[in-house]
């Protein structure tokens, strides 16, 4: 009993100071993500003004929070995966993101908090650009990243400015759901895989006949799955999506390259006709305050973009951003250079985060 109340108030300790993540265990303390991005144990804590003391947990205990998280029914798709992705309510109604997993300690959970209010585009620092993308009846805007980058984050601001502005019809489909949206002027249709459908792809091929204006994909994660949503970028569907790379050209190379060689040049054409605008991000630690700030890349698809791509002169791309800037086009290491200028980020930050370390000095001209 002790070990669930320790367990709950800290869920209220991580919501009230704003902390991302937890980390539980076997055999260690609890470890939270702070807002400059490390991650530190946490023994002693206090919520309403009441000390709380989290001991090492035990695998007896790592067992008591797996029940505790998870239903009869997910608990035993866990005993035979090992593995399981969900969805968890707090008692101060914040959803946390969760994967429970084994390791060679036992058992190991990461929470990620969710919280409850959409940020807005504004509060991201995401300018006019992409509400006039939001605003496109149909292609594919893909959101991309490393895991904690905030790009579940960019792509609810992205659905709260749709659901606000326009009367579509959104689907979401999500592994597990995170942000949870009420119908503003839009009706939002939000799908769990595991819950509400059996796969990514199949629920996406079955959204053709939900009568969708915009289709909203967690993650791209295989062939199929890619393939169906440039097919649905093509077929008078906006689609938005998220994927693991690290920089916008990547993003373009990832998605040809996971197909068979025979496959690629009709998905180097689908891709080119049927991609609007890809932002990719990364946060990287404050140097005026406690936090992390966002540094991005924008590449936005015009006829010199689209060209490489159906030739497949990727490596060209980098050049084309860099001149498309009066476009809304930027690289990340100028994106990076900006941010140390006005010293939001330390000069140590600027190297680590730089992709061409080869031209500093000239970046930062």
């Amino acid at each position: 009993m002790e070990m669930r109340e320790n367990f709950i108030k800290l869920l209220q300790y991580v919501e009230k100071n704003n902390l991302s993540d937890i980390h539980l265990s076997t055999d260690c303390l609890p470890m939270v993500r702070e807002s400059n991005g490390d991650i530190v144990s946490i023994e002693n804590f206090e919520v309403d003004d009441k000390m709380y003391n989290f001991e090492i947990i035990e695998a007896k205990h790592m067992e008591l929070l797996l029940q505790e998280i998870l239903s009869p029914e997910n608990y035993e798709v866990f005993k035979k995966e090992n593995e399981i992705d969900v969805s968890y309510l707090g008692a101060s109604n914040t959803r946390f993101r969760v994967n429970c997993f084994r390791d060679s300690k036992w058992l190991s959970i990461a929470m990620r908090s969710i919280p409850q209010e959409v940020p807005t585009l504004e509060w991201l620092g995401l300018w006019e650009q992409i509400k006039t993308m939001c605003s496109k009846s149909k292609g594919l805007i893909l959101l991309t990243g490393p895991t904690g980058t905030w790009k579940s984050t960019n792509l609810a601001a992205m659905v709260d400015y749709i659901n606000s502005n326009f009367k579509r019809h959104i689907i979401t489909i999500e592994d597990p759901i995170e942000y949870v949206f009420k119908n503003k002027q839009s009706l939002i249709s939000q799908r769990e895989v595991g819950m509400h459908t059996v796969s990514f792809s199949r629920a996406m091929k079955s959204c053709l006949r939900e009568d969708p204006d915009v289709i909203i994909i967690g993650e791209m994660r295989d062939p199929d799955t890619i393939k169906t949503a440039i097919t649905l970028a093509e077929t008078w569907h906006l689609v938005i999506s998220t994927l693991h790379t690290n920089d916008t050209v990547q993003t373009i190379d990832r998605i040809i390259d996971v197909f068979p060689a025979e496959q690629q040049e009709q998905i180097r054409m689908q891709l080119a006709m049927s991609l609007v605008w890809v932002l990719a991000q990364r946060l990287i630690p404050r140097n005026d305050k406690d936090a992390r700030i966002a540094s991005r890349e924008i590449l936005l698809n015009n006829d010199a973009v689209r060209n490489l791509i159906i030739s497949w002169k990727s490596h060209q791309l980098y050049s084309v951003i860099e001149i498309g800037q009066k476009q809304g086009m930027i690289l990340m290491d100028h994106y990076l250079a900006a941010l140390y200028k006005k010293w939001y980020i330390s000069l140590e930050s600027f190297k680590a985060y730089v992709r061409d370390s080869e031209n500093i000095d000239y970046l930062l001209q």
